[in-house]
């Protein structure tokens, strides 16, 4: 089999019916004329949007070939859909970096998890037709394919039992497991600590060496922000790990320093 027959022969579950207006979509050139260029929807099922040369790039466009050709990927934001007519507007200008690259990043994920789905489905015995159909299902659920794998992986297979069938939604939670790692989550806010002391850094340091013997099952940072604030940072794998361990240690802190004399206070900071 050559690469691309391969490449056609991947799953790839699309979604029915038209994107919403204001939607961010990735999708491919399919030609190129002088008024604008035709883009197929990748995650649609048949859809095929117009970018005006309007819409390629800011200022004016003297050939819109310089900015697009044949063949080439694009996010788009989707300015206006007519179903009755089949019109899909799309605009590439109107789309930042950050939307792009997220766009692009999801789209990644998907057909990571669309391969997964795959290999879950010849271990459970799933026909590629029957897949497809799950497939949707889960899109229409999770919005994406990934963000039920992702389900799958914090919340354990049975969430998807009523959509898959078991042997399908287990097999689906042995790869999640392998390869989707939960994010983890961040707390943060500054000590405010003070000692009129002679050796008054020293002893803020003392204090501060209390944070280090109760930062248990958590990873944490301590900067020095400038005098008198010293932030802390916690990473954890749960809010209620996180929230837990900052309360010790704000605690300790405390207690330490007006223990050796000195004055503070904890200021939680939003992230």
């Amino acid at each position: 089999m050559t690469e691309k027959n391969r490449k056609s022969d991947r799953l790839i579950i699309k979604r029915s019916g038209y994107p919403s207006k204001g939607e961010i979509v990735i999708g491919t050139v399919t030609r190129v004329l002088d008024f604008g260029a035709f883009v197929s929807l990748d995650e649609y099922e048949n859809k095929e949007g117009l970018v005006h040369i309007s819409e390629v790039a800011p200022g004016w466009i003297k050939d819109i070939r310089d900015y697009v050709k044949k063949g080439q990927k694009v996010v788009c934001k989707v300015l206006d859909v007519n179903p009755k007519r089949g019109h899909i507007d799309l605009s590439i200008k109107d789309v930042n970096d950050r939307q792009k690259k997220e766009k692009i990043q999801q789209w990644k994920n998907e057909m990571k998890a669309f391969k997964w789905l795959e290999i879950a489905g010849e271990k459970a015995g799933v026909e590629r037709k029957e897949l497809v159909s799950i497939g949707k299902k889960l899109i229409k659920k999770y919005d994406t394919v990934y963000g039920a794998f992702e389900e799958v992986a914090f919340e354990g297979y049975e969430v998807v039992v009523p959509v898959t069938g078991e042997e399908l939604a287990r097999a689906m939670a042995e790869i999640a497991q392998e390869n989707i790692k939960p994010p983890k989550v961040r707390v943060r806010g500054y000590f405010e600590l003070r000692s009129n002391a002679p050796d008054g850094v020293e002893r803020i340091k003392k204090a501060l060496m209390e944070a280090y013997k109760q930062a248990k099952n958590v990873e944490m940072k301590l900067e020095y922000v400038g005098a008198p604030k010293y932030r802390i940072i916690i990473e954890a794998e749960d809010y209620k790990t996180a929230e837990k361990a900052l309360k010790k240690i704000t605690s300790a802190v405390l207690k330490a320093i007006k223990k050796l004399g000195g004055t503070g206070n904890f200021v939680r900071e939003a992230i």
